[in-house]
């Protein structure tokens, strides 16, 4: 029997928990229990299935599927075979969902046709011109679309497929000789820990799309680690409250309880729960002690979830709860815009480096984000006190509303696209329940009627509702609050709209 925290890819650590978890329950939505042994045979079928089709190393799959046994047995599947599990949001509409789509080179895409109140056949024949003309049942054969030029196929599950889309069928007719377990078992010896595994959206500083990449090593061995570190076990049942596309609810929630054989309770739309941030301590790597709920912690989707933390017992004169563990690897130092490290006393940006850092961003040079040494650069300003670096915030024009990152530029550029704005412009604005609110002031074409809720009522059918800004104020050109020397004032623009706008949607 192989021991779980000696694997090292996805296909070991699959096979490892069904062999020492077996029979124990996984994961739950409602009345769908699905054993651990079940999770490995399923997985097991639909990897093969899609080895079938053309699947293989480093194909991007997409996952759009809510939490739910269904997500566990696909990118168990996606992973075991060597390809690249992609999960998308299911708060994605229209144009945001083809254009990470597309930004994905996306080769297939496992989803549902409704979850929740979405309708993502609508959504995808939205996103992708030319979709909603094929029909595969009718010899039409593999999709080529140019917005999404890399897909060849659509699998939906649920009532009403459309033409253009296969059944769940499709995938594991295929699932026979030659593609059987020996194959299969060929197939996950060349899967390596240097291999992609998985790759998260998230928004960027910019109006593309962000796709961070994690390895098998790196992922699995970061699972071994937080398994640990927050004491999971076979006894944990933990709600599935965080969404499996976004990396706290993978990181925090599903695989350790894996490892630890514990079970998963899903719901069919999952709660988004506020996970507090710290301070980051340089000094050394002690086992902090049991029970994860003591720590608050300081992480990023391009660390896989949190790498540093500390006991909320040492509080000191700064506002923010100090960390003072790292995950064990991990280097960091705080630099000033020229790179140099900042003395005792000063601000900078946070770089680290360490083994669960992904490789660098899909389709962005890794200068980009990198400096010459490998560390990465967090974005995350930080505060060099000693031995103790204390976090202070972002340093970007990133949004942080709930758990939930928003890029000023992605929802500016949607404002634009709506008939009648001549010019937007999203900043935060503070608001005491959302800690940070998105706030617009948009200038609106000559002639034109606009008002807050008509804006707001057109973004849902293209943004993620926590996208959509909650604060907005219609304004001439000339009262958008600039410098002297003609760049926009963000500070004044985020007064203007707190005192003038109008909130929607509260």
């Amino acid at each position: 029997m192989t021991d779980i925290q000696s694997t090292a890819t996805v296909p070991e650590f699959v096979r490892a928990i069904a062999a020492t978890h077996g029979d124990r329950p996984a994961i739950v939505l409602d009345e769908h229990v699905l054993t651990y042994r079940a999770l490995e045979a399923e997985s097991a079928e639909m990897a093969r299935g899609l080895l079938a089709r053309g699947v293989g190393k480093g194909s991007r799959i997409g996952l759009l599927l809510p939490n739910s046994p269904e997500f566990a047995v696909a990118w168990a599947a996606v992973s075991r075979i060597g390809a690249v599990a992609v999960p998308l949001s299911t708060y994605m509409k229209g144009r945001e969902l083809g254009r990470v789509v597309r930004h994905a080179d996306l080769a297939g895409l496992i989803g549902r046709r409704t979850i929740v109140s979405q309708d993502f056949a609508q959504q995808l024949e939205s996103a992708l011109p030319g979709l909603a003309d094929v029909d595969v049942d009718a010899g039409s054969g593999p999709l080529a679309l140019p917005g999404a030029p890399f897909l060849r196929w659509v699998v939906l599950s649920g009532d009403d497929r459309p033409a253009w889309a296969r059944g769940p069928d499709w995938l594991t007719a295929g699932a026979a000789a030659p593609y059987d377990d020996s194959l299969l078992a060929a197939v996950e010896s060349e899967v390596h820990p240097q291999d992609p595994a998985l790759m998260i959206y998230t928004s960027g500083q910019s109006a593309d799309p962000k796709g961070v990449p994690h390895t098998h090593g790196g992922l699995i061995n970061k699972v071994h680690y937080l398994t640990e570190m927050m004491g999971v076990t076979a006894e944990h049942a933990p709600e599935a409250v965080m969404p499996f596309f976004w990396v706290g609810g993978l990181a925090i929630t599903l695989f350790p309880t894996f490892e630890a054989g514990g079970v998963v309770i899903c719901h069919e739309k999952p709660t988004v729960a506020v996970l507090p941030l710290g301070n980051v301590s340089r000094g050394g790597e002690p086992e902090p002690p049991p029970g994860w709920k003591a720590f608050s912690s300081l992480g990023m989707t391009e660390t896989f979830a949190i790498y540093a933390w500390g006991t909320v017992s040492l509080v000191g004169s700064h506002p923010y709860v100090p960390l003072d563990f790292f995950e064990p690897g991990y280097d960091v130092k705080v630099v000033d815009p020229m790179g140099r490290p900042v003395p005792d006393g000063a601000r900078g940006e946070i770089l680290i480096r360490g083994p669960s850092v992904t490789p660098g961003h899909h389709k962005v040079p890794r200068s980009t984000y990198f400096d010459a040494d490998g560390f990465f650069k967090t974005g995350d300003e930080g505060l060099v006190d000693g031995d103790r670096i204390h976090f202070l915030g972002r340093l970007g024009d990133m949004i942080k509303t709930r758990m939930a990152n928003v890029a000023p530029p992605e929802v500016e550029q949607e404002i634009v696209a709506l008939d009648g704005v001549a010019t937007a412009y999203v900043v935060a604005v503070d608001d005491p329940t959302l800690g940070q609110a998105v706030g617009a002031a948009i200038v609106p074409e000559e002639g034109a009627d606009l008002t807050p809720e008509a804006i707001a009522a057109a973004l849902r059918s293209e943004i993620s509702t926590f996208k959509v800004p909650k604060v907005m104020v219609i304004v001439p050109n000339e009262e958008i609050p600039v410098t002297p020397s003609n760049k926009l004032n963000k500070r004044a623009l985020a007064a203007l709209i707190a005192e003038r706008g109008q909130w929607v949607s509260r």
